[in-house]
C-alpha cells in the first residue's frame, strides 16, 4: 500500500522524531487528544524501543531491561512506524530528510531523538545502558575472582541526572567482595531530590560500606589509581563511569555546541515554525526518561491544539521521580521542581504504576504490554525493579 494511502486526506500530518520515551509518549497523548485531527508517524532507525532504565539491575539479576518491536507499539498508540534516521529538516517546505535518502513531509514536526552517550574517561568502564550490560557482568566476574579489589563508580562534569551512579555503587557493594567509591561534582549526593533525599541516599551508601567523594570530577585513570579535581588520588583497580551526552544533529535545526535544542515551556523550538522538540535532545540539564515524557506531553498538547483539537495545552512544569535500586527495598524519591517544593523520601511507591520511568500515558501502557507478554520476567516492567 503507497505510504499516502496510510494518511486521512483532511487529517494534519505530526512526523515524530524517535523511538524512546518521549516518542510514544508523545504519540499516545496524540492519539488520545486528537485522533481524528491527526494522523502521526514514528520514524527511528532502531527497530526496538529499549526499557533502558533497569539494565542497571540486569547484571545482578534484579530486573531485565526488555526491548519491544517499536513497529507494534507504534501501531497501538495509532501510529505508522518508518524505519530511518532523521539528518536534516527543510523549515520553509516542511519536510525531513533521513540518511537513507528518504523525504517525509509533515504539518508539525516533534524531535525527541534523543542523546549520543559517549566516553569520556580513558581506561573507564562507561555503562550506557542495555548495551553494555555484559561489560558489568564482566567486571561481576572479575571481583569474585579476585582480578579487582576496589572499584569507583563516577560522574562526569555537568551531569544533573546522576541516579544511576547511586545504584551502581550500591549493587555493587550489594555483591559485596569490593570497596566501592563514588565520586561526584555534586556537593551532596541526588540533591536534586532535595535534602530528605540526599540524607537517605548517604546514610545507604554509609551502611553499605560506600565511601562517598562529592565536589570532586575525575581527570585521569591509569589502571590503579584515579586522578581526580581539585586535585586528589583515589587508589582503584576499575572504574565505572555514566557517559558524556551530546545531542544528535539535525541539519536545519538550531542546536548548541552539544546539539541540545532551546524550546519553550511548550516545546517550540525557539524560532522555527511548526517545530517541536521534547525529551534528552532539549537544552533542559536532567535528562530522564520522567522529564521526557512530561516535555512530550506539553508539546503534544500543543500540536493538537494547533490541530483544532478542544484541550487548552499546559506548560512543561517538570516534576521529578526516581526511583532508585539498592539491593534491598527500592527507595522511592519526589520532587515538584517546579513549585519549589522540598521533595520526599518514602519506602513505599509515591506514584502508581510504580515503575522507573513515569509517563501519564507510556506507564500504564507498557504495564498493560507487561502483563501480556508470554515472558513472566517482563512483569518486572510493570513493578518498575
Amino acid at each position: 500500500m503507497p505510504r499516502a494511502a496510510l494518511w486521512c486526506e483532511m487529517a494534519r500530518r505530526a512526523l515524530i522524531v524517535g523511538g524512546g520515551v518521549a516518542a510514544l509518549e508523545a504519540a499516545l497523548t496524540l492519539r488520545e487528544l486528537a485522533a481524528e485531527l491527526i494522523d502521526v508517524e514514528l520514524v527511528a532507525p532502531e527497530p526496538r524501543f529499549w526499557y533502558r532504565p533497569l539494565a542497571v539491575a540486569e547484571p545482578f539479576g534484579l530486573g531485565r531491561g526488555d526491548s519491544f518491536d517499536l513497529g507494534d507499539l507504534a501501531a497501538r498508540a495509532g501510529a505508522l512506524f518508518t524505519p530511518g534516521a532523521v539528518v536534516g529538516v527543510d523549515v520553509e517546505r516542511r519536510v525531513a530528510r533521513t540518511r537513507e535518502g528518504g523525504e517525509l513531509d509533515y504539518d508539525s514536526l516533534l524531535i525527541a531523538c534523543g542523546v549520543e552517550p559517549h566516553a569520556w574517561l580513558d581506561g573507564a568502564l562507561t555503562f550506557r545502558g542495555p548495551a553494555d550490560v555484559a561489560r558489568i557482568e564482566e567486571l561481576l566476574s572479575r571481583i569474585a575472582g579476585g582480578e579487582v579489589r576496589r572499584v569507583a563508580v563516577v560522574v562526569p562534569l555537568g551531569a544533573a541526572w546522576t541516579l544511576p551512579a547511586y545504584e551502581l555503587a550500591l549493587l555493587l557493594a550489594k555483591h559485596g567482595r569490593a570497596e566501592i567509591a563514588v565520586v561526584t561534582p555534586e556537593d551532596e549526593p541526588l540533591l536534586l531530590f532535595g535534602h530528605s533525599a540526599s540524607n537517605a541516599v548517604r546514610a545507604l551508601l554509609h551502611d553499605g560500606g560506600v565511601s562517598l567523594h562529592t565536589g570532586f570530577f575525575a581527570s585521569g585513570f591509569d589502571g590503579r589509581g584515579l586522578q581526580l579535581l581539585p586535585p586528589k588520588s583515589l587508589e582503584a583497580d576499575a572504574v565505572v563511569a555514566l557517559p558524556a551526552l551530546h545531542g544528535r544533529r539535525i541539519a536545519g535545526i538550531p542546536q548548541n555546541r552539544d546539539g541540545f535544542v532551546d524550546v519553550d515551556d511548550f516545546g517550540r523550538v525557539r524560532g522555527v515554525p511548526h517545530v517541536f522538540a521534547a525529551g534528552d535532545i532539549t537544552r533542559f540539564p536532567v535528562k530522564q526518561g520522567g522529564l521526557a515524557a512530561q516535555q512530550a506531553d506539553a508539546a503534544a498538547e500543543a500540536i493538537a491544539a494547533e490541530a483544532g483539537a478542544r484541550v487548552e495545552p499546559q506548560p512543561f512544569r517538570p516534576v521529578l521521580r526516581g526511583l532508585l535500586l539498592t539491593g534491598d527495598e527500592p527507595r522511592f524519591l519526589r520532587r515538584d521542581v517546579a513549585a519549589g517544593a522540598l521533595g520526599t523520601e518514602a519506602g513505599g511507591p509515591l506514584w502508581w504504576p510504580s515503575t522507573k520511568i513515569v509517563g501519564l500515558r507510556l506507564s500504564p501502557f507498557l504495564a498493560e504490554l507487561s502483563r501480556e507478554a508470554p515472558d513472566p520476567r517482563a512483569a518486572q516492567i510493570g513493578l518498575g525493579f
